[in-house]
């Protein structure tokens, strides 16, 4: 069959990698070293062969750029605007990875591309629409955490109180109440006490939780 090449679009993969890291929600962007945008920020793209499937494409870019491997995966948003890049027609499929600290330190193989971690409320001038991509990916994730999603993947291990409170505080953009957050938390069976501390903590180790894999939505926090 003959396919008229108004229809016919490129699609590039883009792929939001987040991490939390003390507390913090952050995303993993990488330098661009050359024209144009040179010296701007970055997610790791790709364009989508006929050969593969966008999960292939989106493994096999997070493996290139960053050199990790085994990352949870799931679809963000599609940017089709006609103007999105300046020369082409290529439309961008969006994806979210998730992964945790532990992960990342134990398995990341070094690459060449500069890339840093950074917080997602100072997101630095990136390449392109990345920017808006990039809002939208923030949106989805801390829509999931409020309906507790995905923090069992952030945190596979044993975690403080504290610094899941600083999450909660970042995704609902406000300060909580300690002992309110401790008692919602364990009230509503979200997490439960492991028995053991945090020992490698300065002052009076805090005790480590886990969660319980309890569905509970928590937009009213």
């Amino acid at each position: 069959m003959e396919i008229d090449t108004h229809y016919i679009n490129q699609i590039e993969i883009i792929i939001n990698i987040f991490t939390i890291a003390n507390g913090k929600i952050k995303i993993l962007l990488f330098r661009r070293d050359e024209d144009p945008f040179k010296g701007y920020w970055m997610l790791p793209s790709n364009l989508l062969m006929t050969s593969e499937t966008i999960e292939e494409c989106a493994n096999d870019t997070i493996y290139e750029f960053s050199g990790l491997k085994d990352m949870h995966l799931f679809q963000c948003d599609v940017m089709s605007k006609i103007d999105r890049l300046p020369n082409d027609r290529i439309l961008a499929n969006s994806l979210i990875g998730i992964l945790d600290e532990e992960t990342i330190t134990l398995k990341r193989e070094k690459r060449k591309i500069t890339s840093e971690w950074f917080d997602i409320d100072t997101i630095p001038k990136t390449v392109y629409d990345h920017n808006d991509i990039i809002e939208n990916a923030i949106k989805m994730l801390k829509n999931k955490i409020k309906n507790n999603e995905l923090l069992n993947i952030f945190y596979p291990s044993d975690f403080t109180l504290p610094e899941l409170q600083l999450v909660y505080e970042q995704v609902f953009n406000k300060k909580l109440d300690r002992r309110n957050f401790r008692k919602k938390m364990i009230n509503l069976k979200i997490v439960e006490d492991t028995g053991d501390k945090n020992i490698g903590k300065n002052g009076r180790p805090p005790k480590l939780y886990r969660f319980t894999n309890k569905e509970q939505n928590f937009l009213d926090i």
